[in-house]
């Protein structure tokens, strides 16, 4: 499986690396990619920066035959849905709104209106888990990603 790697505006945090995590790009450069429709699905996440999935990419692993996984958030899975209507989208839920919170304040990386405005968006995703076509609990990372990977039908690692 091809996970694909998004770029942004946010700037980078400590331990993350660029090409790898993100493509970090300033706002001049993601302007760019919107301008030449180089990204097949962009929005402005939690009201701040810039998040966006390069076009290219995506579609030569698709091309070759491999799968290919997005990690995007509503607003890209509603542009990746009706700009290719045959993809499948996974929605990844928390095990509970309480977990949600405890992971997000344990990260220690946001202030408290970050945190804030993260919760206000996350409580309009988790509205629109039925748009997805099927829902995997992150309650255990190596039993939520066999069951992605299950459902993608590929091999169990």
């Amino acid at each position: 499986m091809w996970i694909s790697v998004s770029a942004t505006t946010r700037p980078q945090r400590p331990g993350e690396v660029d090409g790898v995590h993100y493509h970090f790009v300033t706002e001049d450069v993601f302007d760019g990619y919107v301008e030449r429709g180089e990204l097949l699905e962009w929005a402005r996440v939690h009201g701040r920066h810039r998040y966006g999935t390069p076009r290219r990419p995506v579609e030569e692993v698709l091309a070759s035959g491999r799968p290919a996984l997005l990690e995007i958030d509503l607003a890209g899975a509603r542009q990746v849905r009706a700009a290719m209507p045959a993809a499948r989208f996974v929605f990844l839920a928390p095990p509970s709104w309480e977990e949600l919170v405890r992971r997000l304040v344990g990260r220690g990386t946001e202030t408290e209106e970050e945190r804030e405005r993260r919760l206000a968006t996350a409580r309009v995703e988790l509205a629109a888990e039925p748009e997805f076509d099927v829902t995997i609990y992150n309650d255990d990372v190596r039993r939520a990603t066999d069951e992605l990977v299950g459902w993608m039908g590929l091999p169990a690692s």
